[in-house]
C-alpha cells in the first residue's frame, strides 16, 4: 500500500478542520485552539485523566493531547475451541499528541497459538485456525485524528488510520485498517461509544476485507473505577470461506493516579467460530 494513500486520507479528513473561514458549522470542530470557550473547557477537562484505547475493543474518542504521550501495554489469553490457545503480548502502543486533534501512533506485538487474536483492537489478517502452534510478530503505525467535539446531540468523533507490517512468522503482507469512533459523555460521567473498523486481510492467495463493529457502555463506580459492558464483532467480506465472530465483553479499569491506569476485561465468544473465552490485563501511562 503506497504511503500516498495515508497522506490522501489525512488531507481529506483534515479539510473540515481548516474550513472555518469558509462557512459556519452547526457543531464544534475538535478541540480547536481558536474555537468557542466551551469547547476548549471540555478539551481541558478531558486532559485531567488518562483515557487509553486498550481499555475496551472500542477505542476512546479522546486523543493523547497536545505534546502528551500515552504508553499502553497488555497481555491477552484466548481459550480457543478446537486449536491450541493463543497468547498475545506486549500489545504495546505509543501515542504522541502533535496537537489537540492529531496524534501519531506506533506499536508492536507478538502472538503464539493456533488462531489469531481478534479481541485487542487489532483486526486479524487471516481469520484461520491452525492445528499447530504458529508465531507472528508485527509493527503498527498510523495516526488518530479528532473530528468534532460533542455539542448537544452531535457526538464527539475521531478516526484512526493504521498500517501493520509483519516482522516474524509466515505472514508477509502489510495491511491497512481505518476505524471511525463516535460517542457521547452522558450526565453523571457515563459514556456510550461505538466504532466501525474496516481493514484488509489475506491468506495465501485469498484477499478479502474485514469489518469490525463495536459498541460499549461505560459507567463510573466511585472516583477511581469505571466498569463497562461491550459487544463487538469481526466479519470477513470476500473471503473464500467467510468468517463471522460475535463477542460479549465486560470489564473494569482503575485510575491509580490521573496519569496511570490499570484495567481488566474478559469476554465470551457467542458463536462457534469464536474462542470460548478470553481475558485481557493491561496498563496505560501518560506523561
Amino acid at each position: 500500500m503506497s504511503p500516498r494513500w495515508f497522506v490522501s486520507i489525512a488531507v481529506a479528513l483534515c479539510m473540515p478542520l481548516t474550513a472555518q473561514g469558509q462557512g459556519r458549522y452547526d457543531f464544534e470542530p475538535f478541540a480547536r485552539p481558536d474555537g468557542p470557550a466551551e469547547s476548549t473547557r471540555r478539551a481541558e477537562s478531558a486532559e485531567d485523566e488518562i483515557e487509553t484505547d486498550r481499555d475496551s475493543f472500542t477505542p476512546a474518542t479522546t486523543l493523547a493531547g497536545r505534546r502528551r504521550t500515552i504508553v499502553e501495554a497488555a497481555y491477552t489469553f484466548l481459550d480457543n475451541r478446537r486449536v491450541p490457545d493463543t497468547n498475545s503480548l506486549p500489545e504495546l502502543l505509543v501515542r504522541y499528541g502533535v496537537n489537540d486533534w492529531f496524534e501519531l501512533r506506533f506499536g508492536t506485538n507478538y502472538e503464539v497459538g493456533g488462531a489469531g487474536n481478534p479481541v485487542s483492537a487489532n483486526i486479524p489478517d487471516d481469520l484461520v485456525d491452525e492445528p499447530e502452534l504458529e508465531e507472528e510478530a508485527n509493527v503498527s503505525y498510523g495516526c488518530k485524528i479528532g473530528l468534532y467535539e460533542q455539542a448537544g446531540f452531535v457526538p464527539r468523533s475521531a478516526i484512526i488510520v493504521q498500517g501493520a507490517t509483519p516482522t516474524a512468522g509466515v505472514a508477509v503482507d502489510t495491511h491497512v485498517s481505518t476505524t471511525y469512533i463516535t460517542g457521547w459523555t452522558l450526565p453523571g460521567g457515563a459514556a456510550f461509544d461505538s466504532a466501525v473498523r474496516f481493514g484488509t486481510g489475506s491468506l495465501d492467495d485469498d484477499r478479502f476485507n474485514v469489518w469490525s463493529p463495536s459498541t460499549v457502555f461505560k459507567v463510573p463506580v466511585g472516583r477511581r473505577w469505571k466498569a463497562h459492558a461491550e459487544y463487538f464483532g469481526v466479519f470477513s467480506d470476500g473471503r473464500a470461506r467467510e468468517s463471522v465472530q460475535h463477542f460479549f465483553s465486560p470489564g473494569a479499569h482503575c485510575l491509580l493516579t490521573p496519569n496511570l491506569e490499570v484495567g481488566l476485561r474478559c469476554g465470551w465468544g457467542l458463536n462457534d467460530q469464536t474462542p470460548n473465552f478470553f481475558t485481557n490485563l493491561g496498563v496505560g501511562y501518560r506523561y
